[in-house]
């Protein structure tokens, strides 16, 4: 199969879907006050967009995320980075790190409550959490995935640490780092949603939360609509990224 029936095949299976949503609430044969019509939903939708408070829930939203995520990698990627270059560092704390990452992160989020209290330092400090442990795995797969006969061959020619590092650690981690990125984004979106929805006053997943309490299903939808749309693009943009960096793999 090529890969435009690929395409073709997804597209027609999305259009069926869709078309199942618009049809079946609509002619009763599901419960439209459940699952309302996708008309009715899109055009909930765009009121919902132009609306100031869900303008300005989506803002707070977004800087969260973008803060968290932020702190997050960086924190993240050193400690992998550690955990792989540093045989006595790692073989102390990958076995911990295991077993925390195992662990519910939503169990924390009391205790993050306890600590920060109900705001923005709550939702950034807990999305951070949630997102750390995954970039620290991935971070340790990427620099174990450098061949070492690479590495080898670039010393016996003579080359530097800084030239080791940007002409064979680079390259060959970058497909395994996007894909990092791309899973520790969706960790970090969905810790700031949890502590939205059940500690917060603003945000998007406040609002979502408040209209599945209140039972108002257009809105509810609209939301998760909007919000699968920004991770679906964010998704998509790096794994393009990915795509092209691939090839520097061999």
């Amino acid at each position: 199969m090529t890969q435009t029936q690929i395409i073709a095949a997804r597209l027609a299976l999305l259009a069926a879907i869709l078309a199942a949503w618009a049809l079946l609430p609509k002619y009763g044969v599901l419960d439209p006050r459940l699952l309302p019509p996708l008309g009715d939903v899109l055009a909930m939708l765009g009121k919902q967009l132009a609306r100031s408070q869900v303008q300005e829930a989506i803002g707070v939203t977004a800087l969260e995320v973008v803060v968290a995520f932020v702190i997050a990698v960086p924190i993240g990627a050193a400690i992998g980075v550690a955990a792989a270059e540093f045989e006595y560092f790692g073989q102390i704390f990958k076995p911990m790190l295991f077993y925390v990452f195992s662990v519910p992160k939503s169990i924390f989020l009391p205790m993050f409550i306890l600590i920060f209290g109900i705001g923005f330092p709550q939702k950034v400090a807990y999305a951070a959490f949630s997102t750390v442990f995954i970039v620290i795995m991935s971070a340790t797969a990427a620099v174990e995935s450098v061949k070492a006969d690479h590495v080898l061959v670039a010393r016996s020619c003579g080359a530097t640490k800084a030239q080791i590092l940007w002409r064979i650690y680079v390259p060959s981690m970058m497909p395994v780092l996007l894909e990092t990125l791309r899973i520790s984004m969706i960790f970090n979106f969905t810790g700031v949603m949890i502590a939205e929805m059940y500690a917060s006053r603003t945000g998007i997943g406040h609002l979502i939360a408040n209209w599945g309490e209140n039972f108002q299903m257009p809105e509810l939808f609209a939301g998760v609509i909007m919000l699968s749309v920004v991770a679906i693009c964010f998704n998509e943009a790096v794994r393009l990224l990915e795509v092209r960096v691939s090839k520097w793999r061999t």
